[in-house]
Order: structure tokens, then C-alpha cells, then sequence
């Protein structure tokens, strides 16, 4: 891009740039601070503030209090499973036992009226009796778990009745928000696209354009961050409508600007080719030519049969001539001949 400037100018150039961006980043981060400590901006409101306080409240409470009601619940029942698997394992530990001793006794009597026999199974009995109330305990608390989990479930469909009610003042109120919030960041906004805008069609030759610069690229980043994401969706009509909108505007300022553009180098094209010459930079004619472009009429250089021709063939501007000292080919917007040193002269440009 700056193949053809001088390297300070290339410095300058980037140096430029990154006044423009410094001062913009600036702009930004107190662009930000502003809106963000707006009132009325981005203040949250949830379903909760529309929903009947008298009527949250005890639901609130009786949940609150099923929730540690169940806690306390499966803490119990976990302790009663706990002692019911205890019971079972003794029980079964004293039954093997039994029946590997019967299974191993020998006796004259009857083991049926042996009283060593009757002790034994009066103790696994009791063992059984015990295994048994402690599953009816484990049971019991399944059974008040349930009951609890059954009036969580009503409570819960209470307050989804009392959400479902709160839920079209709530979406008022939210919309009315988004607009609010909407219509502050637009009134900030706006006059700064508009400046921007402005700056942009009339003040890109200015001495300052780095500085003007990065206010522009400053609005640039207001109007995509801080406002598009708060723009009103409408089920996306309101911003299709405004890509329409925008589009279209964009649109018909490049047209005008292109037939404007085409106007100007047609009475470019009209004057005589000191005219134009005078009215071209020296950098720029010489980056237009190096890459094969009229300076003139910014139209493709032809080329003949001795390579690139010395006139424009669209406008006749002259691009080549030849030094009046050395007479060797040479660039026609040179003011020096690159050869022997010789400066170009009014016979030059017109011979």
C-alpha cells in the first residue's frame, strides 16, 4: 500500500493510525463508563416482583419447610435402613449358626423338646421379631417421604399458578424496559453515527482526520455493541425492518457517491493535461503507474508492442517521456530523470 511513499511517511501513516485507535479505545472505555452508570439502563426486573407477595409468601414458607422436613426425613430413614440391614445380618449370622449346629448335634432325646434347642429358636425369633420392626420403621419413613414429595409437588404447581399469572405484566413490564433502555442508548447514539457520518463526507482531508478518525471508529463500536444487541426484537420484524432500513440508506449513498464519483473524473477528463497533472498528487501518480493504473482516469495502462505505452489511451494523459539531457524513457511525473540527474523541464512533458 505504501510501496511508493518515503519511509517517514510510512511511519507517519502507521503512527496515524495508531493515534486514531489509542483515542478511539479511550472513547470506548468512557463511552461505557456513561452508559453503564445511566438510570434506567439495563435494570433487571424478574417474574418475582409481579407475583402477589400475600399469596408467595406462605407458599414460600411451606416449601421451605417440606425441604427440611425431607431432610430430616431421609436423614432418619436412612439411620432406620441402616439398623434394619444390622438386624438382618444378625439374624442370618444366628440362623446359619442354628442350622449348622442341629445339622451336627447327636442326641438321645427328642430335638424337638431338647430346652437347648428351645432357647435357640426363641432367640432367632426374637431376632426376626427385631429384623421385622426395623423394616417396618425403614417403611414408615418410605411412606411419610412420600407423602412429603406429594405436597412439595402441590406446592409447586401453586406457585407455577401464581408465575403463570404474573407472567403477562411481567412481559409488559420487560418490554417496556427494553425500550427504555433502548430509546436512552439510541438518543446517545445516534448523534454520534450522524457526526460520525458527517465527519466521514466532509472532513477526510483534514489535517486532524487521525484524531477525527478515531471518533468515527469510536461511534462505529457504539452502534454495534451498544446499541444493536438492545434493539426491540418484535419476533425479528423491528430488526429485519431496520437491516432493510440501513441497507437501503447505505445503499443509495454509495450509488449517489459512485455517480458523483463518475461526474468528477468526467470534467477531470475535460481538462487539458497540465490541468490534470496539477491536480494530481505526486505520490499518487507515481503508486498509480508503478501498479499499472492511469493516474488520470485510474482506468488499466495499455500495453503496445514496446511494453507500456507513453499516453493513456482512454484519456490521453501522458505517462511516459523522455529526458531532455540523456533523452532515456522515463516516468513523465518524475521531476528528476533517474539516469543522469537532470531536471524534467516544460519540453519534457510536451515533447
Amino acid at each position: 500500500m505504501f510501496r511508493s511513499f518515503r519511509v517517514p511517511e510510512r511511519l507517519f501513516a502507521i503512527a496515524m493510525w495508531v493515534v486514531s485507535m489509542v483515542f478511539a479505545g479511550f472513547l470506548i472505555g468512557l463511552g461505557g463508563k456513561i452508559v453503564g452508570e445511566l438510570p434506567g439502563v439495563d435494570t433487571s426486573i424478574t417474574i418475582r416482583d409481579f407475583i402477589d407477595p400475600a399469596k408467595a409468601a406462605p407458599l414460600r414458607a411451606r416449601r421451605d419447610s417440606l425441604i427440611g422436613e425431607s431432610k430430616r426425613t431421609q436423614d432418619a430413614r436412612d439411620r432406620a435402613a441402616q439398623e434394619h440391614a444390622t438386624a438382618r445380618n444378625v439374624y442370618s449370622a444366628q440362623r446359619e449358626q442354628f442350622d449348622a449346629w442341629i445339622a451336627t448335634r447327636t442326641a438321645t432325646t427328642d430335638p424337638q423338646q431338647d430346652p437347648e434347642v428351645i432357647g435357640r429358636t426363641r432367640l432367632l425369633d426374637s431376632l426376626k421379631v427385631l429384623e421385622r420392626d426395623a423394616e417396618a420403621k425403614v417403611e414408615q419413613y418410605d411412606a411419610t417421604l412420600l407423602a412429603i414429595s406429594q405436597a412439595q409437588e402441590f406446592t409447586r404447581e401453586q406457585e407455577t399458578e401464581l408465575e403463570i399469572g404474573a407472567r403477562a405484566p411481567f412481559e409488559k413490564a420487560q418490554f417496556r424496559q427494553e425500550l427504555t433502555t433502548f430509546g436512552i442508548r439510541l438518543a446517545l447514539t445516534l448523534p454520534l453515527l450522524l457526526i460520525a457520518g458527517w465527519l466521514v463526507a466532509r472532513k477526510r482531508r483534514s489535517e486532524y482526520w487521525p484524531l477525527l478518525r478515531g471518533f468515527v471508529l469510536f461511534a462505529v463500536f457504539a452502534f454495534f455493541v451498544e446499541l444493536v444487541p438492545y434493539l426491540p426484537s418484535y419476533g425479528g420484524y423491528v430488526r429485519y425492518g431496520v437491516g432493510i432500513v440501513a441497507s437501503g440508506v447505505v445503499g443509495v449513498w454509495i450509488i449517489r457517491a459512485m455517480r458523483r464519483y463518475v461526474a468528477q473524473r468526467q470534467a477531470v477528463e475535460q481538462q487539458s493535461e497540465a490541468e490534470r497533472r496539477r491536480s494530481l498528487p505526486y505520490e499518487e501518480a507515481l503508486k498509480r503507474i508503478d501498479g499499472g493504473v492511469c493516474p488520470g482516469c485510474e482506468r488499466a495502462v495499455a500495453k503496445g508492442p514496446h511494453g507500456i505505452s507513453n499516453f493513456c489511451v482512454h484519456c490521453g494523459l501522458r505517462l511516459f517521456d523522455a529526458c531532455g539531457s540523456c533523452n532515456i524513457r522515463k516516468n513523465a511525473f518524475y521531476p528528476y530523470c533517474p539516469d543522469c540527474g537532470a531536471p524534467a523541464s516544460a519540453t519534457d512533458a510536451s515533447g
